[in-house]
């Protein structure tokens, strides 16, 4: 009797399903491995099968497929590669004589910089050293700047040059409007207006619109190169001061009692009745401000962007009515009775600082647009040129016959004193140097007492207010004859005007006292 064989001995035992499965073809770049069982491959792993067994090569280099015709294998060309990068060749062939950027020269660096590099650092803390490193570095590289892109400044400043031995002061407006073009002599003109006289005068940022108050309530405002009038009122009300605002749809005109606010059609829009008995004004254009100083001796600061007032300082001085704002840092100097000088910040209730200057009482002072020099003029007759950059010396001191009443600076450094009815104008070796006090670079002689001076910013303009009207004088030299365009462009749009009013409102400077 046959029995059925045990499926250990002779028969084959029966394959398993996973085993019958058809094997995977290994590729040719893969490397045959040991089996673990019993035909049976175990392959490479799934998600790191084309990391580990595929050859990680260069970007540049292709996996080239087997080809039948020739089995030869193609190797890419490597890229030709420099041994010294400085010495590639540009697309015509010629090689640059002089890599790198341009040198700078250091005289034109230093024109621009405004870092004493002669004091070392304070011994602070660590953080505040590194702050201070940084402020400078960025100081340095700003000024390069500057000094590299002066180069593209197309302008030059005028220059007013007499013959050998020639006294520069003994040349007349006649002489001057005669020797240069028709629309540089345009610029020169003179306004009788005895009736409402005496005036007080302003020009806009841009220089291109100019504003005026008379003592007898006469206010107007004109595009004084086109000679076209913007408005013309009476107030009916002692005008004492006249400013524009940041703009010259805003003016604002310190009244007998009041300030008041109008726009460039005559029409009253504000009346500020805690700013009274208003004497002088100044506008800080990147703050929003309009500093008063008025006859009960309050120094007051309002925000024109929100409508407050956000300081009212005692100056415990008196009567205020000699004032000033140092265009770089934004501080507003006042002259008092006893001679002094007192600077002020609307973040602090006292003084920064104090400065002696005369003997008797301040009658008139200016600062220039670098913030270093500061011109005064007292009841002594004696006018002093101070420097302050932390020292607050007397660099030169003149006297002069009857004193100077009204004194103004230009964007580059020349100073105008009006004394009575003549106007003496005093210039320096450049931008960077105090006017010198010896000769007078120019002299005029007008119809009345002077009341107000102002050069124009961006021309060779001076305009001064007597009690005869307004006289509009040619100073060459005076002005900065290139402009950004982006911040005070005479040439604007009513639509640029408008972008430009609100790029500002978001740059305003916001100091630390307000409580938005």
């Amino acid at each position: 009797m046959e029995t059925a064989p045990k499926p250990g001995r002779g028969v084959p035992p029966k394959k398993d399903k996973l085993q019958t499965k058809r094997k995977k073809p290994r590729r040719y770049w893969e490397e045959e491995t040991v089996p673990t069982t019993a035909g049976a491959f175990p392959g490479p792993p799934r998600k790191k099968k084309n990391r580990e067994l595929r050859p990680q090569g260069a970007k540049s280099t292709h996996i080239l497929k087997k080809s039948g015709i020739s089995k030869k294998p193609q190797v890419q060309k490597k890229p030709r590669e420099w041994k010294n990068p400085e010495s590639q060749r540009s697309l015509s062939g010629a090689q640059d004589p002089f890599p790198g950027p341009a040198p700078v020269p250091v005289e034109v660096v230093q024109k621009f910089c405004r870092i004493d590099k002669s004091r070392k650092l304070p011994q602070s803390k660590a953080k505040t050293r590194s702050r201070l490193e940084v402020a400078e570095a960025e100081e340095e590289e700003t000024s390069i700047k500057a000094a590299r892109s002066e180069l593209l400044l197309a302008e030059e400043p005028g220059f007013l040059e007499g013959e050998d031995g020639e006294d520069t002061a003994k040349i007349c407006q006649a002489d001057i409007v005669e020797a240069v073009d028709i629309a540089s002599a345009a610029k020169h003109f003179d306004l009788n207006l005895r009736q409402f006289g005496p005036y007080r005068l302003n020009y806009s940022r841009t220089g291109r619109h100019l504003a005026f108050g008379g003592r007898r309530g006469h206010v107007a405002a004109l595009d004084w190169v086109t000679k076209k009038l913007m408005c013309e009122i009476n107030v009916m009300e002692a005008v004492r001061d006249i400013r524009f605002l940041h703009s010259e749809a805003l003016l604002a005109v310190a009244q007998n009692r009041w300030l008041h606010i109008y726009d460039n059609q005559g029409i009253e829009l504000h009346c500020i009745r805690r700013c009274d008995r208003v004497t002088r004004l100044e506008f800080l254009p990147f703050h929003f401000l309009l500093a008063t100083a008025s006859e009960t001796g309050f120094l007051t600061y309002l925000d024109v962007s929100v409508g407050k007032i956000v300081a009212a300082l005692n100056a415990r001085a008196g009567r205020l009515d000699v004032m000033s704002q140092n265009p770089y840092n934004a501080v507003i100097h006042l002259g008092h009775s006893n001679g002094t000088v007192s600077l002020w910040s609307p973040a602090m209730k006292e003084p920064l600082a104090k400065i002696l200057c005369h003997r008797g009482g301040v009658r008139a002072l200016a600062v220039d647009s670098t913030g270093t020099y500061m011109a005064t003029s007292g009841l002594d007759h004696q006018l002093k040129i101070f420097d302050l950059r932390g020292t607050f010396q007397p660099l030169s001191t003149r006297t002069l016959p009857h004193g100077a009443g009204h004194l103004a600076f230009s964007q580059r450094g020349l100073l105008v004193a009006g004394m009575g009815d003549v106007v003496n104008i005093w210039a320096g070796q450049g931008k960077a140097s105090p006017p010198s006090l010896e000769q007078p670079y120019l002299t005029h002689r007008l119809s009345g007492p002077v009341h107000g001076l102002q050069f124009c910013p961006f021309e060779d303009v001076l305009g001064v207010g007597h009690s005869g009207g307004i006289t509009s004088m040619l100073v060459p030299g005076a002005a900065e004859p290139n402009f950004d365009g982006l911040e005070s462009n005479p040439y604007r749009s009513r639509k640029q005007r408008q972008e430009w009013e609100v790029k500002a409102l978001l740059e305003k400077v916001r100091l630390p006292y307000w409580r938005a």
